[in-house]
């Protein structure tokens, strides 16, 4: 899919090319390809004389190839966006920011190559309509897409925090049987894999911004914009080791509930051994092979031995109730 994204008076409007023919009609400022067919990209390449790396989106490619600078001054910058769904992950999404190309008409064009739609995408594509003259140039445009991207890790990390308390409440009432440990431990790793998750995607936006800010491409209002971006990002970093403490502490109080489930049952059994060991004697020393004993010859002497064991094991039980011991 091959979106172009062009400014009127202030405002971002949205166009899905299908054509070479449709993409000469527009100047825009940024160009959005989502998983893109060797067609589109021969309508980038034609039109715009830019070559889309075939490595662009590989997830293996070296930390230190993934922003540079061209001879011609292109910028190219790879970097992570989260996903927050049900099944949270990273999209590795490519950059190319072509600032001078006079020959092909495309000054200040920034390009976007990804895989699958990024929320962080559909937020500012929301905000520019709403918001007349939000984006004024293609590094506009990046900046403001990495200053989502960090709000809307923000926003996630807030959700996690949410549901955390609710799990919080349930292990702290202390009545956590083992049903609901299996499901508050399952719920505390998947919060613990998305809090993991937005730490390293914002340590990637952090180092995309920095390469922005060292490149010298912006000007002072930019500038200045990026150095808050990375404010927030340190803030953002507090936020999620805060949360790493608090789910390190539910996890022990509710491993400790479970051991404590645990050593009553071992308790019960425990006790009950012991109970039956007075009985088992009784019963072994009359299951002895002796001629001569005196209950032998006794008519009540089994009746006798059985009345004995079942006292013998009765008065201990007794006993542990009373201490609380069967509790």
């Amino acid at each position: 899919m091959l979106n172009i994204f062009t400014l009127a008076n202030g405002r971002l409007f949205q166009e899905e090319i299908e054509s070479l023919e449709e993409l000469s009609k527009f100047q825009p400022i940024w160009v959005d390809l989502e998983s893109p067919t060797l067609e589109e990209k021969r309508w980038i390449k034609q039109y715009y004389g830019l070559s889309i790396p075939e490595d662009a989106m590989d997830e293996d490619i070296e930390e230190s190839a993934r922003f540079y600078e061209e001879d011609n001054g292109e910028l190219h910058i790879r970097s992570d966006f989260l996903i927050a769904d049900d099944e949270p992950r990273t999209v590795r999404v490519a950059f190319i920011l072509n600032l001078v190309n006079d020959n092909l008409k495309s000054k200040g064009v920034l390009f976007s190559i990804h895989d699958e739609d990024v929320p962080v995408f559909r937020l500012l594509r929301m905000r520019a309509r709403r918001a007349p003259g939000l984006l004024e140039d293609a590094k506009e445009v990046l900046l403001k897409l990495f200053d989502a991207d960090a709000e809307y890790s923000a926003d996630t990390l807030e959700g996690i925090y949410d549901e955390l308390e609710k799990v919080s409440t349930k292990v702290l009432s202390g009545d956590v049987t083992d049903a609901l440990a299996g499901e508050v431990l399952g719920a505390i790793a998947r919060h613990e894999d998305l809090n993991g998750r937005i730490r390293r995607n914002v340590m990637d936006t952090r180092r995309a911004v920095s390469f922005m800010m060292r490149s010298k491409m912006l000007n002072a209002e930019q500038f200045e914009e990026a150095r808050q971006i990375l404010r927030d990002i340190d803030s953002l970093d507090s936020h999620t080791a805060f949360l790493f403490d608090k789910i390190n502490f539910l996890m022990d109080a509710t491993v400790g509930f479970i051991n404590i489930n645990q050593n009553k049952i071992i308790k019960i059994f425990s006790v009950a051994s012991v109970a039956l060991l007075p009985p088992t004697l009784i019963a072994s020393v009359y299951g002895m092979n002796f001629k001569f004993m005196p209950e032998l010859d006794w008519s009540l002497g089994y009746h006798y031995a059985l009345a004995l064991m079942v006292a013998s094991a009765v008065v201990p039980m007794i006993y542990f109730r009373k201490r609380g011991w069967l509790k």
